[in-house]
């Protein structure tokens, strides 16, 4: 059934005419329990047709309104923009806005011997992914000293949102090359506060779902939920919980991943200070923040496409290829496969059936896997080889 149907229905149940037919035979009963002394509504009548439809339309648009706009308001599930925002601000929630990706990226040297300056807002790019290209800027000054052959520098996205927190070696480009630098790229832990979109509505109704069955004298699930949630980059499908006593009687452990690249360590730390040190955590509670644990899965595949491509045609596929089978595990977001995720089964099968429905010159594709299945753990790429026929 319908949203709008349902809401038809409750009116209905309440008594409210919702049809023409219904609203005239209703505005005829009014009329006639009025007493009211017309001397000519018959329906030849061009006058009593005219009054008719001004009241039957008024009032068909009223309750149109109320079907369509203002009862779907009303409701956690329905409710949308601004509504939906007087929702989670009922229950002390705001919905999470758009920020930018801040993090390090490792620069290195050739000679480790004299110092050497990185410069301030010096651009990291990563490779061109789906038509876009994606920049980090330095934040910073830093130096290599003497012995020094690496360094870390903290870097700030270009611009804001998500798609910024690319997987660990993405960001390995310099657009305008270094003197002394070899190298530069995003280590696996890089991220310490992750690129953010506005939040997604759906994203904020589970939020307000959980902070719902959060409002309890209880440390249940929910309540950590509700606050692990709340930071930037964490979506509320995306925290899982072993509540088996790991570390005994009050223990439990609550692992954080998310849609694309890796919580940094400080990020870790910072929800357990909230439960812990601020004390948000029940008495005699004793739960531990994780990163999600990752089982890394080495994937060969080759691709046969059509016939009479050149060279740098099948180039620009194997490459298409790889981003697309990394964005299935969590390595970016400029495409959208279906995602590997714990407490799954992940089948190649329909990643080849995606892939085919991404791009039209692909006749077969093999995959040296069938299936990854996960427990709590989340897959990822140990090492990914693309052979195009």
């Amino acid at each position: 059934m319908s949203e709008q149907q349902l809401f038809t229905n409750l009116l209905k149940e309440g008594g409210v005419p919702t049809t023409e037919a219904e609203v005239r035979t209703a505005f005829e009963k009014e009329v006639d329990a009025e007493k009211v002394a017309f001397t000519n509504k018959r329906d030849i009548s061009p006058w009593w047709r005219m009054v008719t439809a001004l009241v039957i339309k008024a009032v068909m648009w009223l309750i149109n309104a109320q079907i369509k706009a203002v009862m779907p308001q009303m409701y956690v599930k329905t409710a949308s923009g601004p509504f939906l925002e007087l929702k989670a601000d009922g229950v002390n929630l705001e919905p999470k806005k758009k920020g930018k990706a801040r993090g390090f990226v490792q620069f290195t040297r050739a000679d480790s011997s004299g110092s050497l300056d990185v410069a301030q807002n010096t651009a990291i790019q990563s490779p061109v992914i789906n038509g876009r290209v994606y920049t980090l800027r330095t934040t910073e000054k830093v130096m290599f000293t003497d012995g020094m052959d690496t360094v870390l520098a903290p870097v700030e996205a270009e611009e804001a949102g998500s798609a910024y927190n690319l997987a660990a070696g993405y960001y390995s480009v310099l657009p305008v090359l270094l003197p002394g630098v070899i190298a530069v790229t995003n280590l696996s832990d890089w991220l310490t506060h992750p690129g953010t979109d506005d939040e997604d509505p759906e994203e904020l109704r589970k939020r307000i779902r959980t902070q719902f069955m959060a409002v309890n004298r209880w440390h249940t699930d929910a309540v950590y939920r509700s606050l692990i949630a709340g930071f930037d980059g964490v979506n509320d499908d995306n925290v899982f919980f072993n509540s088996d006593a790991p570390r005994g009687p009050g223990t439990a452990d609550a692992y954080v991943m998310f849609e694309v690249g890796n919580p940094d360590a400080t990020f870790i730390q910072s929800i357990q200070r909230k439960i812990t040190d601020e004390g948000n955590h029940g008495h005699g509670d004793d739960v531990k923040v994780f990163a999600m644990p990752e089982s890394q899965h080495d994937i060969t595949v080759t691709v046969y496409t059509i016939d009479g491509l050149s060279g740098d045609t099948k180039d620009n596929i194997k490459a298409d290829v790889e981003n697309f089978i990394r964005a299935a595990f969590r390595e970016n977001q400029d495409y959208k496969p279906t995602l590997v995720k714990p407490w799954s089964r992940f089948s190649f099968s329909f990643l080849g059936g995606e892939l085919h429905g991404q791009f039209e010159l692909l006749r077969g594709v093999d995959f040296n896997l069938d299936y990854i299945v996960s427990q709590m753990d989340l897959p990822r790429i140990n090492s990914l080889s693309v052979t195009v026929v």
